[in-house]
């Protein structure tokens, strides 16, 4: 093989691997600002699947006319000056974008197209284009064709893994979208020697500018409010100190996506900061002598902590899917291990159809993905059945979710109270914000008991009798169906609730 032809092919698997690299972090490039949801996965996907196309078409038609290896080196460094544009202007593109009033699903296709279409569509060049400066005959053009194609395939693979087994957990989205564009520069000088002109020296500045930038911001975010961008396996999570709206007293918080603060905790006590979390000690109400309890949900730790501190002979099960999000709750939320707390690392819904029936006196729900949608495989019908199997004869489900109790935005809480309805004779709903509209997005708790003899929505406890005075007396109306493993539209039921949400900060 000779140097030309080792040359190509290798351009062709290496940009074969970076466009599956570019694809997969742009999901965690976009999750702080639109989220993570299939919505953002579906844009990303379908916008850099359709400039590929139009690349495979264009590369065709200009390889026919300038079948030059120095006009695909060009093609290469100019997708490497457009993901370069990528660094210098993604949060200021992705700031406009979320705080538009256009719905989630055109958001996540307009920043798909801002951000990461123009590269692609370039890198969409590169097959075509080499196959046209390989082919030698007509009688060996399906050999040539179906190599190079086989290998953009195989690097595309190769890009697959490397970007979700190790770019984003141990890189982190935005120094692999560095080492993508440092890339692209570097195999165009591979192909053609770098001539000095003003448009290729703008391009290295551009790159430079946007490198520089991101970690200067980084630094100086993380020197002023503890600011920590950190990617895990399963997300991108960012921790910051504020200030708590109520009290004014200084909080480190976790956040996941652009809108919410999932887990917080007072830099000075140890004090519950949310709201919604008080609810979860209702068990001591409607189950009083709760032994075990399982957590569905990690994140900070918040309630584990104070579970631990208030109930001294109760043990926990919390399940976590994410073990590097355990790890964050180490070293930034004062979580310690205790005897008492069992962290296992797995997604919930495995975990529920695994477990032993009849060990928990309760199961806790708080787990969210994106936004205010819940993992759907915890919200159907089939997983309710299977936690109300690992329940005691009296145990209790308490769950947390985002919503509105009429309108739109109540769409999930319908179809949900609804599923719950199903399998656990009584179920109740709490309004954590007493004073809220029925339309207005809140906090709501649904509490499922098994036993349908359950305790009087009153008690002599101060606390607990504050927390049953949020009970939702009026009747609800739920026209949704039950949600099923089969169908569980719960990031469509969501959306609703997401349109209406116009937040001026996190908390």
């Amino acid at each position: 093989m000779s140097g030309k032809n080792f040359i190509l092919e290798l351009t062709v698997f290496v940009c074969g691997a970076l466009v599956m690299i570019y694809e997969i972090i742009g999901s965690r490039l976009l999750a702080p600002y639109l989220g993570a949801s299939t919505y953002v996965w579906t844009s990303l996907i379908g916008v850099i699947l359709a400039a590929l196309s139009l690349g495979y078409y264009l590369g065709g038609k200009f390889a026919d006319r300038k079948p030059e290896i120095k006009f695909l080196a060009f093609v290469i460094f100019l997708a490497g000056g457009l993901v370069s544009v990528t660094i210098l202007f993604k949060d200021l593109i992705l700031s406009f974008v979320a705080e538009s009033s256009l719905i989630l699903e055109i958001k996540s296709l307009l920043a798909a197209l801002l951000l990461f279409a123009p590269a692609s569509v370039l890198l969409g060049f590169v097959t075509p284009y080499a196959v046209k400066l390989k082919m030698t005959s007509l009688a060996d053009s399906g050999k040539t064709v179906g190599r190079l194609y086989a290998l953009s395939t195989v690097g595309s693979i190769l890009g697959t893994f490397v970007a979700g087994f190790f770019l984003i957990p141990f890189v982190g989205s935005e120094r692999t979208l560095y080492f993508i564009g440092a890339s692209l520069i570097a195999l165009s000088f591979l192909l053609a020697p770098f001539a000095v002109s003003k448009f290729n020296l703008v391009v290295l500045i551009i790159f430079v500018f946007g490198v520089a930038g991101n970690e200067l911001k980084s630094n100086y975010l993380a020197q002023t409010n503890g600011f920590r961008d950190i990617d895990t396996e399963h997300s991108r999570v960012q921790i910051l100190q504020t200030v708590e709206p109520k009290t004014g007293r200084q909080i480190r918080a976790l956040a996941t996506d652009p809108y919410f603060i999932q887990s917080a905790m007072f830099v000075d006590g140890d004090e519950l900061v949310f709201d919604y979390a008080r609810y979860y000690h209702l068990i001591r109400h409607f189950k009083s002598d709760f032994q075990n309890t399982l957590l569905i949900g990690g994140a900070g730790y918040s309630f584990p902590k104070e579970y631990l501190r208030r109930y001294e002979n109760a043990k926990i099960d919390v399940v976590e899917i994410d073990p590097q999000m355990t790890e964050i709750a180490r070293e930034f939320f004062r979580l310690e291990d205790n005897p008492r707390l069992n962290i296992v690392h797995q997604d919930g819904r495995i975990f529920l159809n695994q477990a032993e029936s009849g060990k928990y006196d309760a199961v806790l729900m708080d787990a969210f993905g994106s936004l205010l949608s819940i993992p759907f495989q915890l919200t159907t019908l089939e997983a309710v059945r299977q936690i109300n199997r690992a329940l005691k004869d009296d145990g209790i489900v308490i769950f947390n979710l985002g919503g509105a109790i009429k309108g739109d935005a109540s769409r999930f809480l319908q179809a949900e109270f609804k599923t719950y309805a199903q399998v656990f004779p009584r179920v109740y709903l709490f309004k954590v914000n007493a004073d809220y509209d029925d339309e207005q997005l809140q906090n709501l708790i649904i509490v499922a008991l098994k036993e349908k003899n359950a305790a009087p929505l009153k008690s002599d406890d101060t606390q607990t009798a504050e927390l049953l005075a949020h009970f939702y007396k009026n009747e609800l109306i739920l026209k949704e169906n039950v949600l099923t493993d089969d169908l569980a539209p719960v990031e469509y039921y969501n959306s609703f609730a997401q349109r209406i949400y116009r937040p001026k900060n996190k908390l």
